[in-house]
């Protein structure tokens, strides 16, 4: 796909972006979960003290996919690149856009010297786990993710 464009997102954006995120809650039947709103999400990645980044592929100047990343420090690995999610327009998946995407954030992670990167998958999605598997990725099943929800802190 020639015509696809991959960028550092910009605040303009998060309307887009934030389409997107709502793409992806639905696709895994959670879209009832979205509590973030694209004003949220403005200050959270584009405010004084931004919180994640986000690369953008864009296609005749629309956003078709996102790779939404921030960074955390392991104890044991240090300063590691944590991909939240990749997003590609269900129409277009299948494409090499996802693909662009991985890469691109793989670059990102290397010009910000992080020692790695992690994400999740969805122990149900074959087609991203298929994904990433292509790249050697290593899935660690005892590691469980644990939560507390906003009225819990």
């Amino acid at each position: 796909m020639t015509d696809i464009t991959i960028r550092k997102g910009e605040a303009q954006d998060i309307i887009q972006v934030f389409e997107l995120v709502k793409d992806l809650a639905t696709y895994e039947k959670l879209l009832h979960e979205v509590e973030l709103t694209p004003a949220e999400m403005l200050i959270d990645g584009f405010g004084e003290k931004p919180l994640f980044e986000v690369l953008v592929a864009e296609l005749n100047y629309k956003i078709v996919g996102i790779s939404l990343y921030y960074f955390k420090y392991s104890t044991w690995k240090g300063k590691r690149l944590f991909l939240e999610d990749i997003v590609v327009k269900e129409e277009l998946r299948r494409m090499g856009i996802g693909t662009m995407l991985f890469e691109a954030t793989k670059i990102r992670a290397k010009e910000l010297n992080c020692n790695g990167m992690n994400w999740l998958v969805l122990d149900w999605n074959d087609p991203a786990m298929d994904f990433y598997k292509k790249y050697g990725a290593k899935f660690e099943p005892e590691w469980m993710l644990a939560t507390l929800s906003k009225d819990k802190l």
